[in-house]
């Protein structure tokens, strides 16, 4: 009999092994049914237009737009028809508290659109033991805590960048031991962890060869398009879809050290013949207007997803 991340999962979960993830996973990508793409926003997207960055006042801030709040964003996707609403933690207050997650959760609700998941500037390449590793572990378990109130069942994470002293390989190797670690306590609230193609990450053989170390159901990819550096960034693209949990969609791609503009109807193309079912969530970068470009844009993806 063939068993799957799927059978695997499902075995766990009745025989009360969910905090145990590590017990269950399988270095292959995830069998799905069905193959349903949902479209989806991400606050980043107004990343100008919230009044807080990071904990702290936004610099970006830009006061002759409205300024947008999470409930605010919630609804904005709600008017333009958007199935889910990826809440990035940057832009919550300082101190977030749990009355305000819970009023997003019920913001969501009340208009028919889901938390899709949020997002953390996480650095997990900091050697064991290291006060910058606890710190960051910390952090995401914070965020993980609060991905359960919100109702959000994913959350963007990064290896990081190497810090000072560490070589590429131990940096990879510290980002695998964390990545356990926090994909295990994720797995016992039910949340996945999906890695970027971030900071180091530009490839799809590094950012797989750390999501196969860590071996976790719950610790996959988060497929941003706009981030992979090739020559063939489509092929980096095809490669990582089957093992990802959650998508972030850009407008343009990076070909060597330029970008160009993101052909959105291959993306898609690429993610539905991979069998993707899950979140393709816009992550509007560019400079312009985003109350102008991103609701045709929203709609196309709509168009290209149904």
């Amino acid at each position: 009999m063939k068993t799957d991340r799927r059978s695997l999962l499902k075995a766990g979960l009745g025989l009360g092994l969910f905090p145990a993830a590590n017990l269950l996973a399988v270095p292959d990508p995830y069998s799905r049914a069905g193959g349903r793409i949902m479209v989806g926003c991400a606050a980043y997207s107004f990343r100008n237009q919230f009044r807080y960055m990071k904990g702290k006042e936004n610099s970006r801030f830009s006061s002759d737009k409205p300024e947008m709040t999470m409930t605010g964003f919630i609804e904005y996707c709600a008017k333009h028809g958007v199935a889910g609403a990826e809440l990035t933690s940057y832009f919550f207050p300082p101190g977030v508290q749990v009355a305000d997650l819970a009023e997003c959760r019920k913001v969501a609700h009340i208009n028919g659109v889901a938390v899709s998941g949020t997002a953390v500037g996480n650095n997990f390449s900091h050697p064991a033991g290291a006060p910058e590793r606890a710190e960051q572990m910390e952090y995401v378990k914070e965020w993980i805590d609060h991905a359960a109130i919100l109702g959000a069942p994913h959350i963007r994470v990064f290896a990081g960048k190497h810090p000072k002293g560490v070589s590429e390989e131990d940096a990879e190797r510290n980002a695998i031991g964390a990545l356990e670690e926090a994909g295990e306590y994720a797995a016992s609230k039910g949340i996945f962890l999906g890695i970027e193609n971030h900071d180091s990450i530009t490839t799809a053989d590094r950012l797989l060869r750390i999501v196969r170390a860590v071996k976790n159901p719950f610790v996959g990819v988060n497929l941003d398009s706009g981030n992979f550096m090739a020559d063939d960034v489509y092929a980096e693209i095809e490669e990582s879809a089957p093992y990802a949990v959650n998508v972030q969609l850009k407008t343009e791609i990076k070909v060597g050290k330029t970008k160009e503009p993101a052909d959105m109807d291959r993306v898609i193309g690429i993610l539905k013949d991979s069998g993707y079912a899950g979140y393709a969530v816009l992550e509007y970068e560019e400079e312009a207007d985003p109350y102008e470009h991103v609701p045709p844009l929203l709609e196309k993806l709509q168009s290209l997803c149904s």
